[in-house]
């Protein structure tokens, strides 16, 4: 009882010192919490949507997925003939069958042709107007589509792009293009995750979506009363035979909510991971703050000691306080966790995706588990300087009023420093190193491990040599005030090491993802500089095959010297060995692709695979498969007839641009898959004419003006949209690393804040000798920005070796190039210098305004 009253009586104490420490521990919390909340929020809103929009059965074509709808090679959704509706009736325990055509191949547009899509990724919904969408839509304004020129909008899509009744909209699909004028506007009656959803009448649909009259997508069957789903889809199934997929509506909504899950799992653990490392980082901030804590109580430990208290109470003491600490951080953070996930709905609204808070969903798991982490982890931090109270000998504590040092112990901790550092960096070179990407990635994980702990545990040595270079550098031209921020920096090597620290695991993430972006934006380059031998590239960002009449339209367009069609199929392989390869890629492009592309080969030549019933292979399928030059491979295609091609190349894996691409004809795809069935082009190539690139560029563009589904990028503009993706995905990551450097930037403040208190008298002993309070606040700031260039000088270093190391291993996967992005890396490191600035301005303000004469009575 003793223990926990002194306890209570040291926390209320120090409440304001404890403050920051309870912010690391609340921030840490609630993006733990934030982030459960948020994706189960997520979970919960679409399993809410697909168990409302699912019916009792769904019968779709066999070639569909399981989620309903696959767009075919041809760019349309498969179909079954209308004559299913009427068999599906006729099962027993059939209420109602209705068939249904919808596709998510599509582009939607306005007047102006500019797009309707959403921008957040999901998908654009083009479909038939039918009973089972009634029951999720609320019609509010105008009515549903009656006729080929009537299309009616869901109101989120409307009110994102100010539409209205009468406006005039063109639907884009492989069939070509419709346009129709709103006659509806139709809001749901659940909450819709940011799909924009457009309405035909059934027979346009068909003709717009499919080409043809008298074909359905999806057949929705509504049980007779007392019918279980189960028993319903037996007797479909019955009555269809097994031609059809038919499906159960939990089945349906297992499938769509299956769809999402990769993705809703990478949001879930990317952002845990992050949260994983502001706790790290606070980890630092927690052992500095009751580290710097013991010290200054030193005096009141020794005499707890001397009148009978044991080491065991006084390191229960000391635990106890960092249990309350961690108690009340969590608590906080919990609370902060939901207001986060509360933001992320709202940014996900502000970018389409709608969430609404009526699906909050907040299980007992998520407290729970932010309580135990945020205690756990304060508790296991504060434990080594809990230890280093409970030896405090009684009679040295009575005469010294700082903590005794441990010379011995520093000595052990930097050979354990040095072997984990030696230990990492032997890690890195073994990665550097390897032959295959995956062993490689084992040791890189190993390397940056134990590197990090080594640079940890030896940061006080470290310490000591690099603040006094930066001080050489920085602080000498400060005169005296210069020197004491120095020796302010260098009288505890160990609490400047672990301050660093905190801020170099954020800055080393920093520059290590800095490096591989910039890397693999440079390798990219490179290999487009080295390997196209084209001018154009026209593609459809949204995954859109290309249409003939867009294929036309290109190979009108004056100024070109050819155009090159290329299109993906699948088929199954029978290779030389006897396996048998299900849905394998198989490259059809005209000719000339052999030379918009330089593809390096090992053996053959590549324009001979070109030739009829002809195909190239790459070398690392060669090797497992027995082929070589003049080998036989059936090909079994999925739309077609059966194949036998003679292996006339065979290319090297090495590239970067369509590594692993086994190449055809499409004369010899032609020849084996009928017209109908024919694959469309994935991506079509365009090479100007001689000196004629420029107006070439410009007339493309004119020619696929009526095309708004298509882009056209010369090798510039692609390696800018190239460099974009990576920027974006890079700029993400940071924002979330932003977090811990935040956590980081407290812990610079908390140190300073201590070290301010436990300088109390001698702060006014300087102030009484002279020493002005701008200069006061001078040395403070000085002081700070020595530790944060500390902690941004090992992260960097530290981040870029990561990095390196890690290009090599992307070396194998044909990014070659090296790039250190200097810019970023000295933006960062001035960046921190300003850090520093900020985390001192209140002690230092704090300190400027001491009475000097209490200060100097101050024990």
């Amino acid at each position: 009882m003793t223990v926990m009253k002194t306890s209570m009586r040291n926390f209320f104490a120090h409440k304001g010192r404890m403050a920051l420490s309870a912010v690391a521990v609340l921030l840490s919390v609630a993006f733990v919490c934030g982030t459960l909340v948020f994706t189960d929020t997520m979970n919960t809103t679409f399993d809410k949507l697909f168990a409302a929009t699912s019916s009792d059965v769904t019968v779709s074509a066999k070639g569909a997925s399981d989620t309903g709808e696959t767009t075919s090679d041809n760019g349309k959704p498969p179909v079954m003939p209308a004559s299913v509706v009427t068999k599906v009736r006729a099962a027993d325990g059939v209420k109602a069958a209705e068939g249904t055509v919808f596709s998510t191949s599509v582009t939607v547009v306005d007047a102006k042709k500019d797009s309707l899509s959403p921008s957040s990724g999901a998908p654009t919904i083009v479909g038939s107007w039918n009973s089972n969408d009634a029951r999720t839509m609320k019609i509010t304004s105008g009515a549903a589509p009656e006729n080929s020129g009537q299309i009616m909008v869901d109101a989120d899509t409307a009110d994102k792009h100010h539409l209205g009744l009468g406006d005039e909209i063109g639907v884009i699909s492989a069939v070509g293009t419709h346009t129709a004028k709103i006659s509806g506007i139709a809001d749901f009656t659940v909450t819709n995750p940011g799909a924009a959803i457009f309405y035909l009448d059934t027979k346009t649909a068909q003709r717009t979506l499919v080409g043809q009259s008298g074909v359905f997508t999806n057949v929705n069957v509504t049980a007779a009363s007392g019918v279980t789903d189960a028993q319903l889809k037996k007797n479909v199934t019955g009555e269809l035979g097994a031609d059809y997929q038919v499906q159960t509506a939990k089945e349906t909504a297992d499938a769509n909510q299956k769809d999402v899950e990769g993705f809703m799992n990478v949001m879930r653990y990317a952002m845990l991971g992050f949260a994983g490392i502001a706790f790290l980082v606070g980890i630092f901030l927690i052992i500095n703050t009751f580290s710097m804590l013991v010290a200054q109580r030193t005096r009141e430990i020794g005499l707890m000691r001397a009148i009978g208290s044991s080491r065991g109470q006084v390191n229960r003491s000391v635990l106890v306080e960092a249990l309350l600490l961690g108690v009340v951080g969590s608590v906080l953070g919990v609370g902060a966790g939901v207001g986060i996930a509360v933001a992320l709905m709202k940014l996900m609204g502000s970018i389409g995706m709608h969430l609404s808070t009526s699906d909050l969903t907040v299980a007992w798991t998520t407290p729970a588990l932010g309580l135990v982490l945020g205690v756990v982890v304060t508790v296991l931090a504060a434990y080594l300087p809990a230890r280093r109270a409970g030896k405090v000998s009684p009679m040295a504590a009575l005469r010294d009023a700082g903590a005794p040092t441990d010379a011995r112990a520093g000595r052990i901790r930097a050979l354990v420093g040095l072997l984990l550092t030696a230990g990492g960096a032997y890690g890195l070179y073994l990665a550097a190193e390897a032959d295959k990407a995956s062993q490689g990635a084992a040791w890189l994980g190993l390397g940056i491990v134990l590197s990090l702990i080594g640079f940890v545990v030896i940061g006080p040595l470290l310490a000591g040599a690099v603040v006094r270079v930066l001080g050489a550098v920085l602080l000498r031209m400060f005169g005296p005030v210069g020197r004491m921020a120095e020796r302010n920096a260098l009288r505890n090597p160990r609490r400047t090491g672990a301050t660093g620290a905190a801020l170099m695991i954020g800055l080393a993430l920093v520059a290590c993802l800095s490096v591989v972006g910039s890397s693999m934006v440079a390798s990219a380059t490179d290999q487009l500089d080295k390997t196209v031998g084209t001018d154009y590239i026209i593609q459809s960002d949204s995954g859109q095959r290309i249409t003939p009449q867009a294929v036309k339209a290109v190979k009108d367009t004056p100024g070109l010297a050819r155009v090159t069609e290329y299109r993906v199929t699948e088929a199954d392989y029978t290779t030389p060995d006897g396996k048998t390869l299900k849905d394998t890629d198989i490259t059809a492009a005209d000719p000339t692709y052999a030379t918009d592309l330089r593809t390096k080969t090992v053996a053959g030549n590549l324009a001979d695979a070109y030739l009829p019933d002809s195909m190239s292979v790459h070398d690392k399928f060669a090797k497992a498969h027995g082929i070589h030059l003049g080998s036989k491979i059936t090909l079994k295609f999925k739309e077609g007839r059966t194949a036998r091609l003679t292996v006339r190349a065979i290319t090297s894996s090495d590239g970067l641009i369509d590594a692993g691409s086994k190449y055809m004809s499409i004369a010899t795809l032609a020849k084996y898959v009928p017209a109908d069935k024919m694959p469309l082009d994935d991506l079509v190539f365009a090479t100007a004419k001689e000196g004629q690139q420029d107006s070439a560029y410009k007339s493309l563009k004119s020619a696929l003006h009526d095309y708004p589904q298509y882009t056209v990028r010369d090798q510039t503009d692609y390696k800018d949209a190239l460099k974009d993706q990576i920027g974006q995905l890079l700029n993400l990551i940071y924002g979330l690393l932003a977090l811990a450097i935040i956590v980081a930037i407290l812990g610079v403040v908390n140190t300073l804040a201590l070290s301010v208190v436990e300088r109390t008298r001698e702060i006014g002993l300087m102030r009484a000798i002279g020493l002005s309070r701008r200069q006061l606040r001078r040395m403070i700031r000085m002081e700070s920005v020595v530790i944060a260039l500390f902690g941004a000088l090992l992260g960097l270093g530290l981040g870029m070796g990561w990095g390196a190391t890690a290009q090599k291993l992307l070396a194998l996967q044909g990014l070659k190039v090296l790039e250190i992005p200097w810019p970023t890396i000295i933006g960062v490191f001035l960046g921190s210098a300003f850090v520093g600035l900020f985390a001192a301005l209140v002690p230092a303000f704090r300190a400027g305004r001491m009475n000097v004469l209490n200060a100097i009575a101050t024990d």
